[in-house]
């Protein structure tokens, strides 16, 4: 984890969610959210503007398409596909901008940066890996540690995409949505 040097022009927020969370198998349902802020200063509850917002199903069937590794529903995999959709979109957006990923998963982030050596999920973390690399290789590109369930806005946002996402339901609009609403 390196902090970039001025602010970030991209900053964005990955969470994921997983029901039950305890004996997962390739049918635990799991999801990500992903949450893009412009002007986000990193400090307090959570600054910036609303760019872009998405939420997704981890995948663990080798024949679906956009299948990127994941065994099996948990949330550790759900945060290493927000990752991953993280790093994909800065590959299609945001031209060389600098860009900073905020995740309240400290395993998912040292495991996506390739600070830390995978123990298990192996072949998605290897997926995330080279995502990394491909899209630091473009622009400058750290990520950070945020505090979960602290009422943070964007991480409570990220969190609450990739819930109701991961129980079939979608997400309230950010015009009705209040921090901390799973």
């Amino acid at each position: 984890m390196s902090p970039l040097t001025g602010p970030p022009h991209w900053t964005l927020y990955v969470d994921g969610s997983c029901l039950g969370n305890q004996n997962v198998d390739a049918q635990t349902p799991a999801s990500w959210g992903l949450v893009v802020v412009v002007g986000d200063s990193g400090l307090g509850k959570g600054s910036g503007e609303l760019h872009h917002e998405a939420a997704g199903p981890v995948l663990t069937d080798p024949e679906w398409d956009g299948y990127i590794g994941a065994e099996v529903g948990s949330n550790n995999t759900a945060e290493l596909s927000g990752f991953a959709a993280a790093l994909r979109w800065l590959l299609m957006e945001g031209g060389e901008d600098a860009a900073e990923i905020r995740a309240d998963s400290t395993y998912a982030g040292n495991l996506a940066s390739g600070a830390w050596k995978a123990k298990a999920n192996r072949a998605l973390v290897a997926h995330v890996q080279a995502l990394w690399d491909e899209v630091a290789a473009l622009r400058p590109l750290s990520w950070s540690h945020v505090k979960a369930h602290r009422g943070h806005r964007w991480n409570e946002r990220a969190d609450h995409l990739a819930a109701r996402h991961m129980q079939g339901e979608l997400p309230e609009p950010l015009t009705f949505w209040k921090p901390g609403q799973r």
